[in-house]
């Protein structure tokens, strides 16, 4: 339709002579009228194949508001010279409003809180006067409806960046288990839904028009609010201040329930994810009209701002600005809960910093508390893949409710997993056991040794640990050694920690591997004159509490080849170093180019879930199969099994061994800018996303920099991050985060380690 045929059906059907401007839109096709006195009108014309009955809705709204306090701010409708609100035409339908002055808030450059409190106060009048509004075609179900939210997730394939849709699939996770069940207990109404920073008229630092009801839908009242929250919160530095002016606006003029300011922070983020989303579908179709993506830009900005807000935090400011109670309790609150803790659980269960932290929900890499705060976990290796991420949840959840057994009935999700799982190991190693915890299959991994080598003597590293049974304590220098340890057993035997920081042979030694190794060919020799053999060799592939070391090259190969001639097995402890975290490989065995025995997995085999297992080959099954059942009643149940699938295919389908990588060299990289500024930094060691930065009070001595370690952890803490420390001397900071953690996150973190070592 040309400017000519516009001008000639409005005078037509209207009996006006107007000048006419063609103006973008969504769908509709819309046009700027103007008669011989300067009155000015908006044209919209919708295709033939749209909704009469909701553009009747639509209009019905708009002279609804007119009888009310609030018509100044809406459009009213121009009747055709038939007294018809809706023209009909052969191509579509044609509607003509009055035109409102104002600035479009996305054009308006500063939204001060004097704006943002009067577009609460606008909604809330409007929400008001439409309270006993119906109409037919509110009535429906649409994509655009927040109640409808997960529809979006049809669309996620559509966003092809790992870390976008990983995040979107998060708030819609949330959205199904902190929104849905509370959905039927929401106010419901008429909503204008779509108060957007295109569609809000602003003159004089105020809100003086809304336009285009073509999203309204009967829903939760609260939406409408949510809604315009979001637009609101867009390219602000503080968004969580900017909503809660508009919560402030809005409870004065229609207050709301406690249970609708707690949805507020997920239905904003709902409000982003179906943006978003919609905006990658209409990519992928090719679409090329720029409303399409308007705000996704900004919507995305939004979204990671918005993860990193705790939602504890929001609800607090929400409430606050509504002039409810706050939601957050004084920072002194913990005596009673660490009082009983104390008395019903055991005193030897240790608590992380100086001041406890009391985390409340994780979300991906960050981690939030009941005081408010958000921290970027930077230790917590067993959330491999990031704490609830979706993929995983909702293998859990659909799992356990179809069923969780014992594997003494057949079930396909034993075999499925153990398949996908030796399909990334040597071919060598074919046969799965599966176990709750990785001291479980460390203990399971020594049991197997001794039964098929008739031998009982074990060789480990000093400083070693690998797990709390019984057996695995017997194997962990770390605890035998330690306070209250109970010393070395006689069938344990110590090798020297192969340190080329600390150690004997260093960094600029090419032969250090060689020569860390000759230590266990010894301990062989001096065990085979006294009569002994060896059952195995067990070490974890970088060692973690040793002090976040990577081995020597060419170590393993060399042990491996005295063990093997001594007639013991190689057993590779990967329960903190495997499944992708080391970049350059799956598993940190192959760093070493070799092939172990037994594998024993762990912590990040399921994401936090209780799941473990040892992998082996079918020699040394078989000759465990000496007529003793071997069986565990949860060891491979289903829904570790599903979640055990589950936490492989996102490593593989997410690439988060390359991202390990790449975001580990660059931490690193920065981390070795940071030593040559502060002499404290001894050294920085590791691979991809397994890294350790030893503090030294001096690079001569190497003193360990304790108690100056504990400040930088507690200083880091208080500034949003957490670690932790390692090593024998307790002077490593071990950085070990789920491999979702980006390159933003580490140089966020190294911004603030800078600062916090000036101080020191």
């Amino acid at each position: 339709m040309d400017i000519a045929e516009m001008k000639a059906l409005v005078q037509q059907h209207y009996g006006i002579d107007v000048s006419v401007q063609a103006l973008d839109g969504y769908e509709d096709r819309n046009f700027l009228l103007a008669d011989k006195a300067g009155q000015q009108y908006i044209c919209k014309v919708a295709d033939i194949s749209s909704d009469l009955h909701l553009l009747d809705a639509q209009l019905k709204m708009l002279r609804h508001l007119a009888d009310t306090p609030v018509a100044k701010g809406f459009q009213q409708v121009l009747l055709n010279q038939q007294g018809e609100e809706i023209t009909r035409l052969s191509t579509g339908y044609m509607r003509i409003l009055t035109f409102l002055e104002g600035r479009i808030w996305a054009d308006e450059i500063a939204h001060t809180p004097q704006l943002l409190l009067s577009l609460g106060h606008f909604l809330g009048r409007m929400d008001r006067a439409l309270q006993g509004f119906a109409h037919p075609a509110a009535y429906r179900i649409y994509s655009w409806d927040l109640r409808n939210t997960l529809a979006a997730r049809v669309n996620l394939p559509a966003i092809k960046d790992h870390e976008r849709r990983r995040m979107v699939a998060y708030f819609l996770l949330q959205f199904e288990t902190e929104i849905v069940p509370l959905l039927p207990q929401l106010r419901m109404a008429v909503i204008h839904n779509d108060a957007n920073d295109y569609n809000l008229l602003v003159k004089n630092e105020a809100v003086t028009g809304l336009i285009d009801f073509g999203d309204m839908v009967y829903t939760q009242l609260v939406n409408n609010l949510a809604i315009a929250c979001t637009y609101a919160m867009l390219h602000q530095e503080d968004p969580l201040t900017a909503a809660a002016q508009v919560v402030k606006g809005y409870q004065a003029e229609w207050p709301l329930t406690d249970q609708e300011i707690g949805c507020l922070y997920y239905l904003v983020a709902a409000r982003l994810c179906i943006s978003v989303t919609n905006s990658a579908l209409r990519t992928a179709e090719g679409s090329n009209n720029p409303f399409h993506f308007i705000t996704e830009a900004g919507a995305w900005k939004l979204l990671y701002q918005l993860i990193q807000i705790n939602p504890m935090a929001a609800t607090d400011a929400f409430r606050v600005a509504a002039g409810m109670a706050p939601l957050i309790k004084p920072a002194d609150d913990y005596a009673p809960l660490l009082a009983e803790r104390k008395q019903r659980i055991g005193r030897n269960l240790s608590i992380s910093y100086k001041q406890p932290l009391k985390i409340w929900k994780g979300a991906l890499q960050y981690l939030y508390d009941d005081k408010g705060r958000t921290f970027v976990d930077c230790v917590n290796n067993v959330s491999h893949v990031g704490h609830c991420h979706p993929t995983v949840v909702q293998a859990i959840q659909h799992q356990a409710a179809r069923l969780n057994t014992n594997t003494r009935y057949l079930h396909d999700e034993l075999v499925d997993f153990a398949r996908q799982l030796t399909a990334t190991l040597p071919d060598s190693l074919q046969v799965c056991f599966f176990t709750n915890s990785g001291s479980e299959a460390n203990d399971l991994a020594i049991r197997m040794s001794r039964h098929y080598t008739k031998q009982k003597d074990v060789i480990v590293l000093d400083h070693a640990y690998h797990g709390t049974s019984t057996v695995a304590m017997e194997l962990s220098p770390y605890k035998f050694d330690g306070k209250g340890g109970f010393g070395k057993p006689a069938h344990t035997h110590k090798a020297m920690n192969p340190d080329l920081y600390r150690g004997p042979y260093k960094y600029n030694d090419p032969n250090a591997g060689t020569a860390y190794a000759q230590d266990v060919a010894d301990i062989i020799t001096r065990l085979s004159g006294e009569g002994k053999g060896i059952a195995a060799f067990i070490c974890e592939t970088l060692l973690g509490v040793g002090g976040q070391i990577p081995l020597p090259p060419g170590y393993l190969e060399q042990v491996y080849k005295h063990v093997r001639a001594a007639g013991g097995l190689c057993i590779a402890d990967e329960v903190q170093v495997g499944f992708g975290r080391v970049g350059n490989q799956f598993w940190g065995f192959q760093l070493q180019e070799v092939v172990p025995d037994i594998v024993v997995l762990g912590k990040p085999i399921g994401n936090g879930h209780p799941l473990a297992a040892v992998v082996t080959t079918q020699a040394i099954a078989d000759a465990f199969n000496n007529g003793m059942e071997y069986f565990n009643t949860f060891g491979g149940n289903p829904v570790s099994m599903a979640c055990g699938k589950a936490v492989l295919q996102t490593i593989q389908d997410e690439e988060m061994q390359q991202h390990a990588l790449e975001t580990g060299e660059h931490f690193m990289a920065g981390l070795r800018e940071l030593m040559a500024k502060y002499p404290i930094i001894g050294d920085v060691r590791g691979h991809g996303l397994f890294i350790g930065a030893e503090l030294v009070r001096s690079r001569e001595t190497l003193e360990p920099a304790v108690p100056e370690i504990d400040v930088v952890v507690e200083k880091m803490k208080d500034r949003g991050f957490l670690i932790s420390t390692d090593g024998p001397l307790h002077n490593v900071l071990k950085i070990k985060p789920p491999l979702v953690f980006n390159k933003e996150n580490a140089d966020t973190f190294l911004r603030h380690l800078d600062v916090v070592l000036g101080e020191l």
